[in-house]
C-alpha cells in the first residue's frame, strides 16, 4: 500500500512541481536578465552552487524520479503476470524504495564529484 501511494505522490510531485518550475524558469529567461537572475538567486549561492532551497527542491525531485521509475518497473513485471505471490510483492516493493535511496545518493554523490 506504501509504493501504491507512493508512485501517486511521486507522479504528481514531479509534474507539479516540475511543471511550475519549469514555466517560472522560461517565464524568467524569457523576461530579461534580471528575471532569470531572480530565479537563479533563489536556488544559488553567489559562486553558483546549490543553497538549501536548491538542494532541497533538486534532491527531493530527484528521489521523486527514481521511486517512480522503480515502481513503474515493478507495474510492468506485474502486468506480465510476475511477482503476485505475496513475499515476492512485498520484497520487490522494499527494494523500489532502496533502489530509490540508494540512486538518488548515487546520484547526487556523483554530482558532488563533478
Amino acid at each position: 500500500m506504501l509504493v501504491s501511494i507512493l508512485h501517486r505522490a511521486t507522479g504528481t510531485g514531479m509534474a507539479t512541481v516540475g511543471a511550475a518550475l519549469l514555466v517560472w524558469f522560461l517565464a524568467a529567461v524569457a523576461a530579461g536578465p534580471e528575471s532569470y537572475a531572480t530565479f537563479r538567486d533563489v536556488f544559488t549561492v553567489e559562486s553558483g552552487r546549490l543553497n538549501i532551497i536548491g538542494y532541497v527542491v533538486g534532491i527531493g525531485l530527484t528521489a521523486c524520479l527514481f521511486q517512480h521509475m522503480a515502481n513503474g518497473i515493478r507495474h510492468l513485471f506485474m502486468d506480465v503476470g510476475a511477482g503476485f505471490e505475496l513475499k515476492s510483492n512485498k520484497r520487490q516493493a522494499q527494494a523500489t524504495i532502496v533502489f530509490a535511496v540508494v540512486m538518488t545518493v548515487a546520484f547526487w554523490l556523483y554530482l558532488g564529484i563533478k
